[in-house]
């Protein structure tokens, strides 16, 4: 596998804004089931792929696959290998996507040809159907996808794998070929510590959670020297775990942003687990 490191917008971090324009009223029970809410919100929710269905043939997606919504014309997705981008225009229930920029790393045969089918299905025109936690994406043709409301992770208690580099309106991603043992990731105690791996070191430091703001102390961690693309990483890793941070979290991704703009974006080993959400 090679390295990866395509820079991306930080603002391709959405989908499509559905919240008040189905083409359907509903009866507005709140009772899910079958019935259409046009005024349930979609946007501001992380969603997990469950299954596309494209030329007839379902095909469930692998663990991870997910898709953001939001209000801002963006959309992206990540079916189990690469980052996906694409501009997205909403008309009621109907949302056009543009041509999708992918980045291009080498997936397990299985997952690109989830991947391959999942971007087939969501392109160009769909029809957007909300049915209680479930949403329902149509292309004309008869492709479907599939996908449920992902459950937050907690923060707490959860082992975060750091993906995204921040620094103010870029994200840059983790090389994908680090070590498995030197992919930088932390996970947060209940007693208010920090611990985990930077990109090659381990290290571990004090971490106060108050609100919607996390405040790392000082940190301690071991001295080794790694390639430079290992040292690269664990100089913005450890510099986004420095001081006062704003975090939030949407379904299985962590974002904690400094006031100058930098940060990281992680994502929970366990998707789903916990019902933790942003705070504030």
């Amino acid at each position: 596998m090679r390295t990866q490191r395509m820079t991306l917008s930080v603002s391709v971090l959405a989908l499509l804004a559905l919240a008040a324009c189905g083409t359907e009223s509903g009866s507005g029970s709140g009772d899910g089931g079958d019935t259409v809410r046009s005024d349930v919100p979609v946007t501001g929710v992380a969603w997990s792929v469950d299954s596309v269905t494209v030329g007839g043939k379902k095909t469930e997606a692998p663990p991870g696959a997910r898709m953001e919504i939001d209000p801002k014309g963006r959309a992206t997705a990540d079916f189990g290998c690469n980052h996906i981008g694409v501009d997205a225009r909403v008309e009621g229930d109907r949302i056009t996507l543009g041509k999708p920029v992918t980045t291009q790393m080498a997936c397990d045969e299985e997952i690109e040809k989830f991947e391959k089918a999942a971007i087939d299905a969501m392109g160009g025109e769909l029809t957007a159907k909300l049915s209680g936690e479930k949403l329902t994406l149509t292309k004309e043709g008869g492709h479907t996808m599939e996908l449920s409301e992902e459950k937050a992770a907690d923060l707490v208690g959860t082992r975060w794998t750091v993906t995204t580099l921040l620094s103010g309106e870029t994200a840059t991603t983790v090389p994908a070929d680090l070590p498995k043992e030197r992919t930088p990731h932390l996970t947060f105690a209940d007693d208010g510590t920090v611990r985990g791996n930077s990109g090659c070191n381990s290290f571990s430091g004090q971490a106060t959670v108050k609100g919607s703001t996390i405040v790392f102390g000082s940190t301690a961690g071991t001295r080794k020297m790694c390639p430079e693309a290992e040292m690269e990483t664990e100089r913005a890793v450890l510099a986004a775990l420095s001081g006062p941070t704003t975090y939030t979290i949407k379904g299985s991704t962590l974002t904690l942003t400094a006031a100058d703009g930098k940060g990281i974006g992680a994502t929970a080993a366990r998707p789903g687990a916990g019902s933790a959400t942003q705070h504030g």
